[in-house]
């Protein structure tokens, strides 16, 4: 059974759609790599997927036990987000939220988890670091670790390299590689950099104001529509 189902879905803003007739499904284990360009409604997907923001038509299904605070959510960070002051462990316990229920505190299982994940991504030496002290690199491990604490099974990611050196955009890569074929957790992401985002991928959702493509990431390059975007991005045929 598919973790996540769109069928038909439109998505817009004060009744003027900027995706239309969506139709892609997501299963245990994906990595599906969604692109597009400026202005296509990539983010406006991941609201919807999200539930932040309801389809103008059509429906998203959640299924095999997957419910949307159930989705670890690693968003595109601001300026005022990468100043945040706090430490590196209430950032990554705060991925915990929900499941404390109604108590006002965590707990030990809470505490522990939060431990796990930041061992999990080589962070437990900065636990208790200011967040607005560390490198980017060292800021997207932090989020990651966060939006782990609320998961085991998928990751939502909107342009989770960006604004990184290379080095730590290769090192976010690796990472969400391994989480994926090791760990076998669902990866969606956003990103512009199709070479390096889909090296990785196993599918590829290109949207735009019609449907473009969804299919297998070697399909995807073979395709017009994938020949034409990886041509133009510089990408080639070496995804």
């Amino acid at each position: 059974m598919a973790q996540l189902v769109c069928r038909d879905v439109t998505l817009g803003y004060e009744g003027k759609a900027v995706v239309r007739h969506l139709d892609f499904e997501v299963n245990q284990g994906d990595y599906l790599c969604i692109v597009g360009e400026n202005g296509s409604g990539k983010s406006t997907l991941i609201k919807a997927l999200l539930r932040l923001k309801k389809p103008m038509s059509g429906e998203i299904c959640m299924g095999d036990g997957l419910e949307a605070d159930g989705i670890g959510y690693l968003p595109q960070q601001t300026a005022v987000q990468r100043d945040f002051p706090a430490s590196v462990r209430e950032i990554v316990l705060s991925g915990c939220l929900g499941r404390t229920g109604f108590r006002p505190f965590y707990g030990k299982k809470e505490k522990e988890t939060a431990r796990l994940q930041m061992e999990r991504l080589g962070i437990a030496q900065l636990a208790g670091r200011c967040y607005r002290e560390l490198s980017g690199g060292q800021q997207q491990r932090v989020l990651l670790a966060r939006a782990l604490c609320a998961t085991g099974s998928m990751l939502l990611l909107d342009e989770p390299a960006a604004g990184l050196d290379p080095l730590a955009i290769q090192e976010m890569y690796d990472i969400l590689k391994d989480l994926n074929r090791k760990e076998k957790i669902t990866i969606i992401m956003v990103s512009h950099d199709i070479q390096a985002a889909a090296a990785c991928a196993s599918h590829i959702l290109h949207v735009g104001e019609e449907p473009l493509f969804f299919g297998t990431k070697e399909n995807y390059v073979q395709s017009g529509v994938g020949s034409s975007y990886l041509t133009a991005t510089g990408g080639g045929n070496d995804v």
